[in-house]
């Protein structure tokens, strides 16, 4: 980067399956201007686009300032060279959207669009819970789990530009069914859909012992993680058991990716890890007694730093390679 490009502005937008977060981020990840606005309910990828437009203007006009490139973090499979959003599970109606080409022709700016979680990573590794680590992974817990890798300082994208998939790592063989075509995944267990299905599971099996759970939830059908997280902070029994079937099943991915990638540091964060915190001294328990010694010996387990607003810093950041 050239160092007048310290000067230069750049845009982030995270789209979520509800929210659209746009942000206009200086080089040292400082936000100058937000937006933020609700997903078309329709779920349409034309009026989508035409709201991320909408808020990027507004940003600038905020700010009064220009952008010199934007960056775009969504959920889903991403073709990053030609800014393709191939299929997003938050996004049932995106498939094959040229969202990078849209906005280029729409903004006049450079465009870079990637995966959410892969954005998030670099944002924390720029200016979060990992800056300054050159070998460090990001695994966010939310509804899905999602994951990045930074390894001697640079984010592995992989062939297809899929690396970081580590909601996907089997720790059942044969186990529960994921959202993906497998079985087993990490993310079937400890994900936030997966953690509301196993409570909606014992409640069924075990009624009075699920009293709590339903009663907080009103039906058994509605139970879901903040559920469970409410009813774990009133110490309810069986809340605190799927917390700690959640932290072992974590734990178990986290063992995996300790002994295969050796980081110097693992950064926790999402939904889920901030609904029960919990989780984080009792995984790194594990982790520290189950995975191998030598990866273990400089490695430390932290939260991430950037909150809601990781997504954007990120991806305005990423956007600098561009400017």
């Amino acid at each position: 980067m050239n160092p007048s490009n310290n000067d230069l502005l750049t845009l982030g937008v995270d789209i979520g399956g509800t929210k659209i977060d746009t942000a206009l981020v200086d080089a040292s990840g400082n936000i100058v201007s937000t937006h933020y606005r609700l997903v078309d309910p329709t779920g349409d990828p034309a009026k989508t686009i035409l709201d991320v437009i909408d808020s990027v203007k507004i940003c600038l006009r905020q700010s009064g300032k220009t952008a010199a490139a934007l960056g775009v973090g969504v959920a889903g499979q991403i073709d990053k060279e030609l800014g393709l959003v191939r299929y997003s599970p938050n996004l049932p109606a995106w498939h094959n959207v040229p969202l990078g080409p849209r906005l280029n022709e729409e903004l006049k700016i450079p465009v870079s669009v990637n995966n959410d979680v892969r954005v998030i990573t670099w944002g924390e590794w720029q200016h979060g819970a990992g800056k300054g680590e050159q070998d460090l992974v990001c695994l966010f817990v939310g509804t899905g789990i999602g994951g990045g890798i930074v390894s001697h300082g640079h984010l592995l994208e992989g062939c297809q530009n899929t690396a970081g998939e580590l909601g996907h790592l089997t720790v059942v063989a044969g186990g529960r069914k994921c959202r993906c075509p497998n079985e087993g995944c990490l993310e079937a267990y400890a994900g936030g859909w997966a953690i509301a299905e196993r409570a909606r599971d014992a409640v069924r099996t075990n009624p009075q012992g699920g009293q709590t759970l339903q009663a907080l939830a009103g039906e058994i059908d509605r139970i879901s993680s903040i559920t469970v997280s409410q009813a774990y902070q009133k110490g309810d029994p069986l809340a605190q058991r799927l917390v700690k079937d959640t932290a072992k099943y974590l734990s178990a991915g986290l063992v995996s990716i300790v002994n295969a990638l050796n980081p110097c540091l693992i950064i926790l964060g999402g939904s889920v890890i901030l609904g029960l915190p919990d989780l984080v001294p009792m995984v790194e328990k594990r982790v520290r007694s189950l995975a191998l010694q030598t990866p273990t010996e400089k490695l430390r387990i932290t939260t991430a730093a950037l909150g809601n607003k990781a997504g954007v810093i990120g991806a305005a950041a990423l956007a600098r390679n561009l400017a």
